[in-house]
């Protein structure tokens, strides 16, 4: 059987979220965080190995909460996301403090990946199935050497994937009858109004959303060949960044819709039912509390989920 890995992005801090890490929060019973979850889900799936990537200066802190729990378990390694990992020739902006975004985020693990891998946010919370579905694709489905290149994504029904405590952003996404992925566009703010979401587009337009669209929340099943386009496409990227743009990201749903766009890969929507729930903002910590609470009282997760 193939190998796989869980990389989780956990390399940013919410702004939004009141000036705490967020993905350290402890929200478990027995004081777990919400990558504990995944983690445990993803291994309970059969992945192999968990990639963090993190910032340097939060690894101390990092290794205490997480890290060392989950090396007791599974094979663990760390890479971390840094301003000025650029390609040769290029320098950050003096006055840029923001990373580069989940494109470079993933560039920074590639020589830690050289099998199938999968791709969260540290904080969120996906639920069972996704993990399931998506290992299976992996593991069964996946043609390594594919061009175009072989994808598969977690395909959350939008309505699962609402704050109530304020406007969240999406990859919205619009899927063929088969199942393919025809384009995933980020939209910003979105809140529930009736039976839609509203929210605004790249452009400011506001935007209503049926609240049972796929939408994509970063759940990723990539090859490892897809870290060579993602570095060749790095430099192009950074050439178009208008000068005095010092929040320009390199976003890894922008990047798989334009190769979807250009031909360039194919992305199979492994569609799941669980409810996400996340961090966002500081208010939304007890109702994830309470929402886990909930799993483990139902038997879905043990009051202590590692040593």
């Amino acid at each position: 059987m193939r190998e796989t890995s869980l990389v989780i992005m956990a390399a940013g801090i919410g702004s939004r979220f009141g000036g705490g890490i967020k993905q350290l929060e402890a929200v478990g019973p027995g004081g777990e965080i919400i990558m504990d979850y995944s983690i445990y889900d993803a291994l309970a799936a059969g992945f192999d190995k968990v990639v963090f990537i993190i910032r340097r200066d939060l690894e101390q802190d990092f290794k205490e909460i997480i890290g060392k729990r989950i090396e007791k378990v599974a094979k663990v390694e760390y890479a971390y996301q840094e301003l000025d990992d650029l390609p040769k020739g290029y320098e950050k902006p003096a006055e840029r403090t923001k990373p580069w975004g989940t494109g470079q985020a993933i560039l920074s693990a590639k020589d830690l990946i050289h099998e199938p891998f999968l791709v969260i946010n540290a904080d969120d919370y996906y639920g069972k199935e996704g993990f399931v579905k998506l290992h299976e694709y992996l593991v069964n489905e996946m043609d390594l050497t594919a061009r175009p290149y072989d994808i598969c994504m977690g395909g959350f029904i939008l309505g699962n994937t609402l704050s109530e405590n304020g406007g969240v952003t999406r990859g919205v996404c619009w899927v063929d009858e088969s199942g393919i992925l025809e384009n995933v566009t980020e939209t910003y703010e979105l809140k529930k109004e009736g039976d839609m979401a509203k929210g605004r587009d790249d452009a400011g337009n506001e935007v209503a959303i049926p609240l049972t669209q796929n939408v994509s929340m970063n759940m990723w099943g990539l090859s490892p060949a897809f870290l060579e386009e993602l570095e060749r496409g790095f430099p192009k990227f950074l050439d178009s960044v208008k000068e005095g743009d010092l929040k320009a990201e390199y976003l890894l749903p922008r990047i798989i819709d334009q190769q979807v766009h250009s031909q360039k890969a194919q992305v199979k929507v492994l569609e799941t039912k669980d409810k996400w729930f996340g961090v966002t903002y500081r208010e939304d910590k007890p109702a994830v509390a309470s929402a886990i609470r909930k799993l483990v009282a139902e038997g879905l997760y043990p009051e202590k989920l590692f040593p």
